[in-house]
């Protein structure tokens, strides 16, 4: 899967989750960039990322993402395993 699939839906799943179809996301971007991402909405939002890309996500890399860059990452590193 290409980079630019995987911010597209990503995109996507931010855009439902948080209600707002003209959020775009980008690598540097944290919670507090974004109007209503708290503990609730990140358990929401990596549950929906799990879904969107059949992965699974440890309780410690759930809670440890600071960046959506760094979720990028992962979500890349466990779609090539």
């Amino acid at each position: 899967m290409e980079a630019n699939d995987i911010v597209s839906r990503m995109n996507n799943v931010f855009r439902e989750v948080f209600d707002n179809p003209t959020i775009e996301i980008f690598d540097e971007m944290t919670a507090s960039d974004v109007v209503g991402w708290d503990s609730f909405s990140h358990i929401n939002l990596i549950t929906s990322l799990e879904i969107e890309f059949d992965i699974e996500f440890t309780q410690q890399e759930a809670f440890g993402f600071k960046t959506v860059g760094e979720l990028k990452s992962a979500i890349e590193s466990k779609l090539m395993h």
